[in-house]
């Protein structure tokens, strides 16, 4: 199988504290992997680590074979994050606009869309179940309308990674379950890897190939199936927690 990502000897911490030790994880093409943990175990900064956001005091990050400090092909990588909660309702920008977003750095600013890329639009629209939207205010959409066109936008690159931090946050139910069946398609059918933090562990093992557990210090990599495991739910959880209280 194919590296796509590599953490080897991975050593981060605040003020001389370290909150990730000695972290060792490889992804590899066509992974969904979900990461999960209890509130406040550095999921999120394990994420921001991969992506070169962070630099850990130890240890290194590869990124598509190359050291994270030397990457810089960003167009393979698409960032999918808690938008929707902060997103302003009152920006006056159509769907279209929104997607288009990122073919700014080719075309450059001050450009209008030519054929070629309102078609590219219109494609990646059509992959998220928008293509009816594409003119319509993104403030006036739903949560998981707007976190739809967001995932468009991502697409626009072709990316080969989507690394997404909770990226369910305010959205409602039954849009999560589309979310997912929208992941299912762009992992098994277009072949792209997946990255996802997650606080909802019930979900995310069942849609996840992979899980990454991060809790006390550490990382621990397991099949979605061994996951479910009991033992893997109190080694970082505690003794009393249950697989059950986390499922909707």
């Amino acid at each position: 199988m194919d590296k796509v990502l590599e953490v080897k000897k991975i050593y981060f911490g605040y003020d001389e504290k370290y909150i990730l030790e000695n972290i060792n994880l490889n992804i590899y093409k066509g992974d969904f992997l979900g990461i999960v943990g209890p509130n406040g175990s550095a999921k999120s900064t394990l994420l921001k680590i991969m992506l070169g956001i962070l630099k850990p005091q130890k240890g290194s990050v590869s990124l598509l074979d190359l050291p994270i400090e030397k990457f810089n092909q960003w167009g393979k990588i698409g960032y999918i994050s808690q938008r929707v909660r902060d997103f302003n309702s009152a920006f006056p920008a159509t769907v279209e606009e929104v997607v288009g977003a990122n073919l700014y750095t080719q075309m450059g600013f001050l450009k209008f869309f030519n054929a070629k890329h309102k078609e590219k639009i219109k494609e990646v629209l059509e992959v998220v179940n928008m293509s009816n939207y594409q003119k319509h205010l993104i403030g006036n959409l739903s949560g998981g309308q707007q976190q739809r066109v967001f995932i468009a936008r991502t697409l626009i690159s072709n990316p080969e990674i989507i690394f997404m931090d909770e990226p369910l946050i305010g959205v409602d139910v039954q849009s999560q379950e589309q979310f997912y069946g929208l992941m299912e398609k762009l992992n098994k059918e277009l072949g792209i890897t997946l990255i996802m933090v997650s606080h909802d562990i019930g979900v995310i093992t069942n849609r996840a190939n992979r899980v990454a557990c991060v809790g006390n210090k550490q990382v621990f990599v397991h099949s979605s199936q061994d996951f479910n495991e009991q033992e893997y739910i109190k080694e970082v959880y505690g003794e009393n927690s249950s697989l059950l209280n986390h499922r909707h």
